[in-house]
């Protein structure tokens, strides 16, 4: 370890999140790889070895023998304050190296709150953060993750993207890496080949002009580059490998549990959810698979939860037998089996059994709209008589905690339908009283309710979200209509949600405001510890953005939008009708009952969805 390391640990919280030597971590000769690549999460330890993406993508990595890729997290306030104290630049927790000695650093951005520690984590690794500055092929920065399929905001400081799952994509682009360093090809030589990669794509090699009023004109591609980068996926999910021996956190974690991922893609089409129609189509791990990955992953990590994850964990249509499979291993250990992202409309009391036979958790449902015209809308598709009845079925069952989301600012809602989540939640308190099992233990009802972002790649693509001011009148209304006693009520921030949306649907313009408030300090504005709205507000002003024009702007069908060269699988025309649709308050079939022609087989060559 650096000396200066062993002088500022001490003098830091959680020293483990520095310091690497985890159980099951990969180490390997450094000198005997072509290729070291420093895998790079834009937010604490404990976020990033919570995120499952992550650790798949960082064994099927290091699984090429002629790679090792290390992973490096951003630090917290206080160590952050000490390495530069020390300058102690950012490096790879498993071998203790700077950045500066790596071929190639990936980045994984999940979420645009996290743009400006990108920003922070290249200036740590004593990089110039835009890709212009950055001559020599080598060290080479890419990033993935959902961010990519709006890569335009960033644009300007990472050499390319990988659109889609990476297990096959980012060993791809790896090999021809290494080809290009023993090669000595250029910068752009090897950005021009990578470009041919199905699923990366090369801002520089993309010409971006506006029309007078601030809109797209066209996108150009330029040096054979492709008018569209279709994402990639992984049709058989059975095949591709999982990593049974993760890493275990030697300190706590958001998520200190195993998690299993069911499948990917979802069978609803919420017309909220960019999820939901970026990770298209359906794809499912077999019930055997999954128990045998699950027991494999807890003898290797001595875990005592298991998570099934989804977008609609409820939606995998052999729950049931997965259940069984797990509970039969995990019962006579005490192993907890929790599922999340559970729906009203489905969820039935023999999973509920299953659930109760190790420990009770609490519920979660996400209603999302106050009212039956408002679910219809989002095609949210569960109604009033759902909840309750899934409720009756938890109190019945023993439950005595439920926690309700919505979304406030969705396209056609009305104040009637704000108080209506007020009316849901007396109906549960009312379910409570007359079906809880044990009603000395009390009931503690949570309504949440967060603001609506208008995402790329959904149907509501083209919506204004509503002002700041209306959000917080919406969140009064809803406040004061909240009379019952046992129903808490949370809201999310409006200032964040509002620097998220203009983020979301930003063109390479916004990344001089991006800078800008990286430059006044800014650093993991993902948690409220550090964000600073006026920092923002100042650097749009500073920069020329309208803030405006990105969040509060409806825009028409046929504007050319800035993320509009990336093709996640679903045809714009199906968003077009779902967004008519949305306006009629007409349901759309999920998947499973009726192929809404949505586009996204066409990514699965000749194989049918799973569902």
């Amino acid at each position: 370890m650096d000396k200066r390391l062993e002088r500022i640990l001490p003098r830091v919280q959680k020293p483990a999140r520095y310091t690497g030597g985890e159980y099951n971590q990969i180490l390997k000769d450094k000198h005997k790889v072509d290729l070291r690549l420093a895998f790079c999460f834009p937010d604490t330890y404990e976020i990033g070895m919570s995120n499952l993406g992550m650790s798949i993508l960082y064994h099927t990595m290091n699984s090429l023998d002629f790679v090792w890729c290390e992973r490096v997290f951003a630090p917290w306030g206080d160590m952050y304050d000490e390495m530069k104290r020390a300058e102690v630049p950012l490096y790879a927790l498993e071998s203790g190296d700077p950045l500066c000695e790596f071929d190639a650093l990936a980045f994984s951005i999940g979420y645009e709150m996290a743009y400006t520690t990108v920003l922070d984590m290249l200036d740590m690794a004593g990089l110039p953060l835009r890709t212009a500055d950055r001559g020599d092929l080598l060290p080479l920065v890419f990033a993935g993750g959902t961010a990519a399929v709006n890569a335009e905001p960033m644009a300007p400081f990472i050499d390319l993207f990988v659109v889609g799952e990476g297990e096959e994509m980012n060993n791809e682009l790896l090999t021809l890496l290494r080809e290009a360093k023993s090669g000595g090809w250029s910068k752009h030589e090897f950005l021009v080949r990578a470009a041919q990669i199905g699923g990366v794509y090369v801002p520089s090699l993309y010409d971006i002009t506006y029309h007078d009023d601030g809109t797209v004109a066209a996108i150009t591609p330029k040096d054979g580059a492709p008018e569209k980068v279709t994402k990639r996926i992984i049709e058989d999910l059975d095949a591709v490998p999982y990593p049974t021996a993760p890493i275990v956190p030697s300190t706590e974690v958001v998520h200190d549990r195993v998690s299993l991922e069911l499948f990917r893609g979802c069978v609803r089409g919420c017309r909220f959810c960019q999820a939901g129609y970026v990770y298209r189509p359906i794809r499912s791990k077999k019930p055997e698979t999954l128990v045998r990955q699950g027991i494999e992953t807890l003898k290797n990590t001595g875990y005592q939860d298991v998570t099934l994850l989804s977008l609609s964990t409820s939606d995998y249509r052999a729950l049931p037998a997965l259940c069984d499979g797990m509970l039969d291993y995990c019962e006579p250990r005490s192993i907890g089996l929790s599922l999340p992202s559970l729906r009203a409309d489905n969820f039935s009391m023999e999973i509920m059994q299953r659930l109760q036979k190790v420990r009770k958790s609490g519920l979660t449902f996400a209603v999302e709209g106050g009212s039956q015209r408002l679910r219809d809308a989002i095609n949210k598709n569960v109604t009033e008589e759902d909840v309750l009845r899934t409720c009756e079925l938890a109190f019945a069952g023993g439950w005595n905690t439920v926690k309700l989301y919505y979304m406030l600012g969705l396209p056609t809602e009305t104040d009637e339908d704000i108080v209506g989540i007020a009316e849901m939640a007396n109906q549960v308190l009312h379910c409570w009283r007359e079906h809880a099992k044990n009603k000395n233990r009390g009931v503690k009802i949570t309504v949440s309710t967060s603001w609506f972002v208008p995402k790329p790649h959904s149907p509501f693509q083209w919506e204004a979200q509503i002002t700041k001011d209306e959000y917080l009148r919406r969140v009064n209304l809803l406040r004061s209509s909240i009379t019952a006693r046992n129903v808490t009520y949370n809201w999310h921030d409006a200032e964040t949600s509002l620097i998220e949306a203009v983020l979301s649907r930003g063109d390479r313009r916004v990344a001089d405001a991006i800078e800008a408030v990286w430059r006044d300090g800014g650093r993991l504005d993902a948690w409220t510890d550090y964000f600073v709205y006026d920092r923002w507000m100042k650097a749009f002003a500073d920069t020329g953005i309208d803030p405006d024009f990105y969040a509060h702007r409806e825009r028409a069908t046929d504007e050319v939008l800035p993320w509009d060269m990336i093709d996640v699988g679903v045809r714009k025309q199906h968003l077009i009708r779902e967004r008519e649709r949305a306006y009629a308050s007409a349901l759309s079939p999920d998947c499973r009952h009726q192929c809404a022609a949505c586009g996204a087989a066409k990514l699965l060559h000749g194989r049918p969805c799973d569902e």
